[in-house]
């Protein structure tokens, strides 16, 4: 009996008893779904994020205050934190390799215009901010260039926030005010959309300095920095450390962190994430190698006559255990393709009713859900097989 006879054997004796295959490959299915919704899952958080930070560049470096490794968030718990400064921010444009660098303060403050207003985020930059963060101003200009400590009120609006306030009339050259404070609009910012639950649409943008004054703020919330090049980044961040530390009584009280870092803490998460979502999942592949050993456990004994026989027709041990591992095999296969199915059709019916839902499978996910399938059909097939390698054949026969 060659592999294609064995083969089309083990599939009809599946057929034969349809209610009692689908059971036992129902639990595989559910397994299999389980790994693979959940990677996908995971993937397509992770690449809704990388797109969220790579929308800004590639090159960008952000300068917080306070060393996160050792002291925790800056300010928050009080003292022992150094400020960054609009003379800091200033004094990196000296580090060799920067190509534009933006102070930011951010806060949140109400905007008024024609009787309209809103709670918004403000952020104080500086007149570069467009180049650093790779934003594009729709109508008007950006923020002047002015002397960093100089105030100046005008203001750009994000194209929600204009919108909500000045409706389809135009708000350049009108006046709004924040916090109390009249400013000149002068922009409108192109739609940017959200990032990390932030509205960039639905914000206002001022010179630093009067960030500062509006926020009663004394130091910087961040300085973001653009390099000129990928290759020059490892080279911008010793810069700025020893610039930064040299002015901070040697003290190296901020952090620097590169989106390359950015990204690499956030694939540490996923991985770690997906490692324990698989692992949970794989519980439910453990339960349907269990149903699978359980069935074709029964299987044997119910077929015990068919055994005998096929042992009388010189059938050998080997080609009986064959026989088993593919029905075995068989079935976990079939729950993997149905799970593989209900995965691919659950992703499709998530981004029909939301659009825009992270959730992209990986090819590698498909072929470790076809893998994990038949690796478990096979381990659950082989005490089966060789029970009903070992049955007797007179003995069999005899039961008969």
């Amino acid at each position: 009996m060659n592999f294609g006879n064995l083969l089309r054997f083990a599939w009809q004796a599946l057929l034969a008893h349809p209610l009692r295959t689908s059971l036992s490959a129902l639990g595989v299915a559910v397994g299999v779904l389980a790994v693979t919704a959940l990677t996908s899952l995971g993937e397509g958080t992770r690449r809704f994020i990388l797109g969220q930070f790579t929308q800004f560049g590639t090159n960008l470096i952000a300068v917080n205050p306070g060393k996160v490794k050792t002291f925790g968030l800056p300010g928050v718990f009080g003292g022992g934190v150094q400020k960054l400064t609009l003379e800091d921010a200033e004094a990196l444009r000296r580090v060799p390799g920067v190509e534009k660098l933006t102070p930011v303060v951010m806060g949140q403050a109400r905007v008024e215009a024609k009787n309209r207003g809103r709670s918004v985020y403000v952020y104080g930059t500086g007149p570069e901010a467009t180049q650093v963060w790779r934003f594009h101003v729709a109508q008007g200009s950006y923020l002047p260039v002015i002397e960093t400590h100089r105030q100046a009120a005008v203001a750009v609006l994000g194209p929600k926030l204009a919108r909500e306030l000045f409706g389809t009339g135009s708000p350049l050259g009108e006046r709004v005010r924040i916090g109390g404070r009249p400013f000149l609009v002068v922009g409108i910012m192109e739609p940017k959309g959200r990032f990390l639950g932030f509205d960039l649409d639905d914000a206002c943008y001022v010179p630093v300095a009067s960030a500062m004054a509006l926020f009663r703020a004394s130091e910087l919330t961040e300085i973001d920095v653009s390099a000129v090049s990928a290759e020059a980044i490892p080279a911008v961040v010793e810069g700025i450390k020893k610039l930064l530390a040299a002015r901070h009584r040697g003290e190296e009280d901020f952090t620097v962190t590169t989106q390359n870092e950015m990204l690499d803490t956030l694939g540490r998460v996923m991985d770690i994430v997906t490692v324990a979502v698989s692992g949970i999942a794989g519980i439910s592949l453990l339960v349907g190698a269990i149903g699978i050993l359980t069935i074709m456990w029964i299987a044997v004994h119910e077929r015990t006559a068919e055994i005998g026989l096929l042992r009388a027709l010189g059938v050998e041990q080997r080609t009986l255990a064959t026989l088993f591992l593919l029905e075995s095999a068989l079935v976990a296969v079939a729950g993997g393709l149905a799970g593989l199915a209900a995965s691919t059709l659950l992703g499709a019916v998530l981004r029909t009713a939301i659009p825009g839902f992270p959730f992209a499978t990986p090819s590698w996910a498909v072929l470790a859900g076809l893998g994990s399938s038949l690796g478990v059909g096979l381990a659950a097939g082989v005490l089966p097989a060789r029970r009903a390698a070992q049955v007797d054949p007179v003995e069999a026969l005899r039961e008969e």
